[in-house]
């Protein structure tokens, strides 16, 4: 038998070239990972290896065709038999001595060649003989499985391919994959260039591949909602990109900056086009994996099929909360902190610098600018490189200059948005009330103009111009709640002072002859509860603060109770009504034998209490239990636990619970409100904030520190500087509003006589600056000693208040001729606030340079001077400014156009070369933003990239836009195109008609789907398992 005889090969070598060229193959072919190796059956092998050896071609040992049948289970499917064992059962052999045996010998007809591939597995090299073998479908039809081996080394793009081929999928469908274990738990094949052997694939699992919806969604992750639902939203065709976004809660600040980001055309057509796809880095340390990219993919995808009336970016706001920590929960948060993490999160997700090299960055040293400029950019892109860079990023020069040797350090750094300042005020207008020494003259508001940084002593003297009141004579307080706050010093800060603060300014008396020492005294109006607080086990009634306080200046020796009681009604007369002659006021007196005490002596003594009731007042516990749910003084009133309110709103008393209750006389009555909401008089109105009435004699003191006095007269401790910021004072404000107060104590007993006088309208009563009795000064007892503010409330019966006290008049006040003027709106162009960015600033102390010639850190100058810009330029207008002691958000019209802006003047290079862009830029967003610092609301303004149309997106709601309706105080991040990348609309513009501004801009509101999606939060059906 021939060798031509016995296979189709071509003509072999000589033997003894065979045995060489073959043995020199094995023995110098070392291991590689991903070289392919074969599989060759041994006793094959041997029989070649002895015909070799014999020298004689026509020899009995010839091994014929080359034949693997004994490793075969069975050759239908020619699976390799389990536990084959190397140099036993089969030799490996390389691939170029495998490719000349089969060349020599040819194979048995059809088997296949056992190629295997090596792996490189953790610390060895191997060749893979048993391959891992998988079960292929697809997420639409996981009944039809197949199965399919790949090698360790095989990468999952390999698998991806072989799976698009098996299942006929369309050429340029987005596809993912997914891996199901035995345990029926799936993973996302996110990295679809690693290995097998990296992804963790085994024998036995499943990968299941799904193809994007039309609508951008993914079918794993679509809620299954109402049949007919889902048709009609499959039914529905809109403008790719106006589409809402529904609010999760709170946020409004993600949605506004999604709908900037989804309009910038050169960033929305690089995911539409799924270029982000090659671009994913999975092993960035600085990136998130990939996710946010897909993420954000996801959303700009839906947003932009034209099917949907409004998303709802559940899984985004998930993954951004996962990687920033910041923005878990469903807490407001600022759009442009959002935007600034998304964007450098879209970046190192989408660096095409897998491995990032140190560059060690260089002073310029007296080199021209654009050398130095040149290498920071080039410096940048190494280790930098992606969409994000490409479209947003610019380049800035930074100048400092050491103070003491005048070292001149320049930089340049690039930038992803500028952050300009906006031109701040340095006087800010306040309004107040003001309180005069005439008890007949109403409360007037003033609107004064006082320096931002200025003192008390400063809004004192603005007022004085006015009222021809000297400002020695004036002391300011805080009301909040029918008591004082906080009452301040001459040299205290305004900036303690809140702009919805109800700030009151008191005239004092002064007398001729200033021998005799002046007490300022701070005076609440109390209310009594018709029935003896039984609960806190003490003689004493509950009481309510109503109206608003007042401050006396009281000459010390004017201090007993029946000089106050004379004063008080002299300083009341305006609303407090003097009884009659012919009124029976006469009462029954229970008088201790002792002679009356001075209401202040010494240092140690302060006002006695002087609380005596009659025996017909006090209730029994028949009327107690009839009516604890409302006039309990055991219990403080729901509607004192309130914050402070608004100082923009007017706000009026509400009444107290209308209550049955027994009087001394036995008549029943019900108390009336505290104040009546309409003016009696064409120019005056009810005052603000005499918000609700407060129960005082329950519970715990309240955490706020008392305030202190401003004394022009007496001599008091000094108070501390304030540094309280606003959100503290807010606090302290709210937990006061909500803070029950001490019950006052049992008197100790004493021998009291019986006599007959005349009534008091109201009686006087020690307290502390929350107007609640102190703990251990119960009647007789001391109450506050001249080394802290004095603090009295006169308590009213309620029969008596009503008889005598006005509320209506007590609440009225009359406005200055100042309020009458207009506050204009100021108005910044947007140039003034990019020549601020580029003015030369000195550092703060917190922020200091390190000089390298002086060896020391410095509070150098800085300059910054714009370079380059971006194809797309986002500006951060700083409405927010924060300082030591307050927050404001600044509402100035910045005047932004909405087209042609040029830069031309702000570079720092004047004259381009012909290469370089233009620097005129169009308006295409604007992130807005309503209300102050602790709320408020985001929405955005958009420009269509297809056709051209303006359009305003509020959460899920997207209507029509004119161009007269963007710039405004809200405008918060603007977003400019570089005019030289601008591409026409390619579509028409829709016809709107002057109404449609107000008319969904998709025809049909978002409120469908958000009750499907709610509806259907329960019962989504996704394989996201991480």
């Amino acid at each position: 038998m021939t060798a031509n005889s016995r296979c189709s090969a071509a003509e072999p070598p000589g033997l003894e070239t065979q045995r060489r060229e073959i043995e020199s193959l094995l023995r110098e072919c070392e291991l590689r990972a991903g070289d392919s190796w074969y599989v060759v059956e041994r006793r094959w092998y041997e029989q070649w290896k002895e015909f070799v050896e014999t020298g004689d071609q026509n020899s009995s040992s010839f091994p014929g065709q080359i034949d693997n049948t004994e490793l075969f289970e069975d050759l239908d499917s020619y699976h390799l038999k389990e536990r084959l064992v190397e140099n036993e059962d089969f030799m490996l052999v390389p691939a170029e001595a495998w490719h000349k045996l089969l060349a020599w010998y040819g194979m048995v007809d059809a088997q296949p060649a056992l190629e295997r591939k090596v792996v490189d597995l953790p610390s060895t090299l191997k060749v893979e003989v048993y391959p891992v073998e998988i079960f292929l479908c697809l997420h639409s039809n996981m009944e039809s499985v197949i199965t399919a081996q790949f090698s360790r080394a095989d990468n999952i793009q390999s698998i991806q391919r072989a799976m698009c081929e098996a299942f006929s999928v369309p050429p340029g469908s987005e596809c993912r994959l997914w891996m199901k274990s035995s345990d029926s738990t799936c993973e996302r094949l996110r990295n679809i260039h690693v290995s097998v052997l990296d992804a963790c694939l085994s024998s036995g699992m499943t990968v299941i591949m799904e193809t994007r919806n039309a609508d951008g969604t993914w079918p794993s992750s679509r809620p299954q909602i109402m049949r007919n639902s889902v048709e009609e939203q499959d039914s529905y065709r809109g403008q790719p990109g106006v589409c809402g976004l529904t609010n999760l809660g709170n946020t409004c600040f993600m949605n506004s900056a999604l709908q900037c980001l989804s309009n910038t055309p050169p960033l929305t057509e690089y995911f539409l086009q799924s270029s982000y796809l090659e671009e994913l880095n999975f092993t960035n340390p600085l990136g998130m994996k990939g996710e946010i990219a897909e993420a954000y993919a996801d959303v700009i995808k839906q947003m932009w099929s034209g099917r949907h009336y409004s998303v709802v970016p559940r899984v985004f706001k998930t993954k951004v909360g996962h990687f920033a920590s910041q923005f878990l929960g469903y807490q407001q948060h600022d759009s442009q902190e959002l935007l600034s993490f998304l964007l450098d999160g879209l970046h190192e997700d989408l660096n095409r610098v897998k491995n990032k090299e140190y560059i060690e960055l260089r002073d310029a040293d007296g080199r021209p600018d654009q050398e130095v400029a040149e290498e920071a950019w080039r410096n940048h892109r190494r280790r930098n490189d992606s969409v994000i860079v490409d479209t947003f990023h610019g380049l800035f020069k930074s100048t400092l200059v050491c103070p003491e040797c005048l070292k001149v350090s320049v930089t340049f750094d690039p930038f992803c948005y500028l952050s300009v300042p906006l031109p701040v005020s340095k006087e800010r207008v306040m309004e107040v009330f003001f309180v005069s020494l005439d008890p007949y003259a109403k409360p007037a508001q003033h609107r004064v103009v006082v320096p931002k940084a200025g003192k008390v002593s400063d809004l004192c003297a603005a007022l004085s111009e006015m009222t021809s009141v000297p400002p020695t004579q004036m002391v300011v307080a805080d009301v909040f709640n029918h008591r004082f706050y906080k009452i301040y010093n001459a040299d205290e800060s305004l900036s303690c002072i809140l702009d919805r603060d109800d700030i009151f300014v008191y005239e004092l008396s002064v007398l001729e002859e200033q021998q005799e020492e002046q007490v300022l005294l701070a005076l609440y109006l109390r209310e009594r509860s018709h029935y003896r607080d039984y609960g806190s086990g003490s003689n004493s009634y509950g009481t309510t603060l109503f109206g608003h306080p007042l401050l006396l200046s009281v000459p010390r020796s004017s201090c007993s109770r029946e000089a106050l009681y004379i004063l008080f009604l002299q300083r009341l007369a305006r609303y407090v009504r003097p009884p009659d002659p012919s009124e029976e006021l006469e009462e029954e007196e229970e008088e201790e034998d002792e002679e009356e005490e001075e209401l202040y002596k010494t240092q140690t003594n302060g006002i006695s209490d002087d609380e005596e009731q009659e025996d017909a007042e006090k209730a029994g516990p028949s009327q107690t239990d009839a009516c604890c749910g409302d006039s309990s003084a055991n219990s403080q009133s729901e509607d004192t636990a309130t914050a402070k309110p608004s100082a923009e709103q007017n706000h009026t008393q509400p009444s107290l619970d209308n209550r049955d209750s027994e009087t001394n006389n036995g008549s029943q009555n019900q108390t009336e409100p505290l104040c009546s909401a309409e003016p009696t008089e064409s120019t005056e109105e009810v005052k603000p904030r005499t918000d609700t009435s407060e129960t005082a004699d329950t519970g715990s003191e309240p955490a706020a520190a008392e305030p202190a006095a401003a004394e022009p007269a007496a001599a008091e401790p000094p108070q501390p500087p304030c540094e309280t910021t606003e959100e503290e004072k807010e606090e302290d404000k709210q937990e006061e509003a909500c803070s029950p107060s001490p019950p006052a104590n049992e008197q100790p007993p004493k021998r009291r006589v019986c006599r007959k006088r005349r009534k008091s309208l109201f009686t006087i009563q020690a307290v502390n600056s929350n107007g609640t009795t102190e703990r251990g000064t119960g009647e007789g007892g001391s109450a506050v000693s001249f080394s802290s503010q004095p603090y009295v409330a006169i308590d009213w019966d309620p029969e008596m208040k009503k008889r005598f006290y006005n509320e209506n008049e007590a609440e009225k006040y009359v406005k200055h001729s100042s309020m009458e003027v207009p506050q204009q709106q100021t108005t910044v162009q947007l140039q003034e606030c990019i020549e601020l960015f580029t003015t030369v600033e000195t550092l703060e102390e917190e922020n200091p340079w390190y000089c390298p010639v002086c060896k020391k850190h410095q509070l150098a100058t800085k300059k910054l001077d714009l370079w380059s810009l971006p194809e797309v330029l986002i500006i951060h207008l700083k409405r927010f400014s924060y300082t030591k002691f307050t927050r404001e958000k600044l509402d100035s019209i910045v005047e932004f156009p909405l087209r042609d802006l040029d830069f031309s003047g702000c570079l720092l290079r004047k004259n381009l070369s012909n290469g370089e862009p233009p620097s005129r830029y169009d308006l295409i967003a604007v992130s807005n933003h309503y209300g102050g610092l602790r709320d408020g609301h985001y929405t955005s303004y958009a420009c269509n990239k297809d056709n051209g149309q303006w359009y305003y997106f509020d959460d899920s709601k997207v209507t029509y836009a004119r161009e007269d309706q963007i710039v405004t105080n809200a405008a918060y991040v603007l977003f400019y195109h570089r005019q030289d990348k601008i591409r026409k609309p390619t579509l028409p513009a829709p016809n709107t008609s002057p109404a449609s501004s107000t008319q969904p801009a998709n025809d049909i509101t978002s409120c469908k789907e958000d009750e499907a999606e709610q509806g259907a939060a329960s019962s989504y059906v996704t394989m996201e398992t991480d």
